[in-house]
């Protein structure tokens, strides 16, 4: 299984490999498939209040960092009790249990740092993976805004608010 860590800034190469072909797809984040690199690091790893990566060592001991989050305050000031994360895997690495590892260490992470709640914005209905994911990790989805996201091959998509308290 991967070892999950704090992001390092020499993790970004890696860690941009894996996002851009995310946003570029369309189909899961609402950030513009010709995002800046500069701008997908701030959004991913500076505005957050943390980042983390899942690495697998090889047989020669050498590092591949598999998947990514971030963790942030939903809102600020009255609301900042409540946080919210962002995830992405390398399609290669799918199927390995890593969306679940990092959705676990995610809250064990939150409550270490205080948080009462984590809340999902945007959850794309037709990423029925992650939707059933986060469901199985306790997650109701508490609203639905429709047509919110557009897809682009399903055209105007529900997304959901997905939540869980800690």
């Amino acid at each position: 299984m991967a070892d999950i860590r704090a992001y390092e800034d020499r993790d970004w190469p890696a860690v941009w490999a894996i996002l851009q072909p995310i946003f570029d797809a369309g189909d899961s984040y609402p950030y513009p498939g010709d995002i800046a690199e500069e701008e997908a690091r701030r959004l991913w790893t500076r505005a957050p209040e943390a980042s983390f990566v899942a690495e697998e060592k090889d047989a020669e001991g050498s590092t591949r960092i598999l998947a990514t989050y971030f963790l942030k305050p939903n809102q600020s000031g009255r609301g900042a009790h409540v946080c919210n994360c962002g995830y992405a895997t390398d399609p290669a690495a799918r199927g390995k249990g890593l969306a679940t590892a990092l959705c676990r260490h995610s809250q064990d992470e939150a409550r270490a740092r205080g948080y009462r709640a984590m809340q999902f914005n945007f959850v794309v209905a037709t990423n029925v993976g992650a939707v059933r994911l986060w469901q199985r990790e306790g997650f109701a989805i508490v609203g639905t805004l429709p047509g919110a996201f557009a897809h682009p091959t399903h055209g105007f998509v529900d997304a959901h608010v997905m939540f869980k308290r800690l």
